[in-house]
């Protein structure tokens, strides 16, 4: 497969990783993005891409809590100018506020909004603003404290980043909110090691058995395969859980302790979170603009 220049950029800024290393990586893995940066994570060259970053959808999160019950709902646009204007943002308000007696987005759809279905309320949306939008996906979270959080926000509980933040007990100190913010800017794979994706910890043990032994193999001074197995891999897979689980990860706002550590002194528990983000997951698509006037020109030939 041809490596392009386009292909080198996209790696170097999901990476971090030098020109040459990105192309090198890209030429031993035939293109395929994702395995260069395993291959990259490999030789010791660059983290974990984090695919949030080539996202393309606009829109709003928008956020609704009541009581012990609080919803995240997600908005797509077309471009973000839809995101500022008055009639979308009373969409999403409505929407959200509706999600709250919803299973699920299909149920939401068919929920009541003003009168009308979710479903028909969007369709009409569409008409008066001129530009195609979509009900993408809801979270939702119980206990005995709902707290939420909006980060970037456009207007009152929308934003670019919506967070909820289910506690047990009485959140007196206000940590819940203090929680949220921390989620917003750290986003957590998972609540706990329990609740991460098996998945995920197979590929991360994979990636990591790989560049111990390799790391191992260049070294002057190699250490047993035993070692390798028993001891630096198990470290550095803790490492790992302990980055991407909430309850284990450092809480920002006093690094001493963990998240768990920070709910626990407040009285309190997390039970489970929510984080949404605009446009999350879906792959950017990147236009040759030269090549699309080229192809113009020559279809007018």
């Amino acid at each position: 497969m041809a490596i392009t220049a386009a292909m080198v950029k996209e790696l170097r800024e999901s990476t971090g990783a030098g020109m040459m290393d990105a192309k090198k990586a890209l030429t031993e893995t035939d293109g395929n993005m994702d395995a260069a940066v395993d291959w990259l994570r490999t030789k010791g060259l660059a983290k974990a891409a984090k695919k949030a970053d080539r996202v393309a959808a606009e829109g709003l999160v928008g956020v609704a809590v009541d009581g012990g019950k609080g919803v995240a709902v997600e908005l797509n646009s077309e471009t973000d100018f839809v995101a500022k204007n008055a009639d979308f943002q009373k969409l999403v308000a409505g929407v959200a506020k509706a999600a709250l007696d919803a299973a699920d987005v299909e149920g939401l759809k068919a929920a009541s909004l003003e009168g009308k279905t979710v479903a028909d309320a969007l369709t009409n949306a569409i008409a008066v603003i001129g530009e195609n939008m979509t009900l993408r996906r809801m979270q939702k979270v119980e206990g005995d404290v709902v707290v939420s959080y909006v980060h970037n926000a456009s207007a009152t509980d929308m934003g670019r980043i919506g967070v909820l933040v289910a506690l047990k007990g009485k959140d007196e100190s206000g940590i819940g909110k203090q929680i949220a913010m921390h989620i917003a800017a750290t986003a957590p794979l998972a609540l706990n090691e329990a609740a991460l994706d098996p998945a995920v910890v197979q590929h991360e043990l994979e990636v990591q058995t790989a560049k111990a032994l390799e790391e191992n193999a260049s070294s002057a001074k190699p250490k047993p395969e035993q070692v390798i197995h028993n001891n630096i891999i198990p470290g550095r897979m803790r490492k790992f859980l302990e980055e991407v689980t909430l309850l284990n990860q450092k809480f920002v706002i006093n690094p001493d302790i963990t998240v768990a550590e920070a709910a626990k002194q407040a009285g309190v528990e997390v039970i489970a979170y929510a984080r949404v983000a605009v446009g999350e997951g879906i792959e950017k698509k990147e236009e040759d603009f030269a090549a699309e006037v080229a192809k113009t020109m020559a279809g007018g030939n």
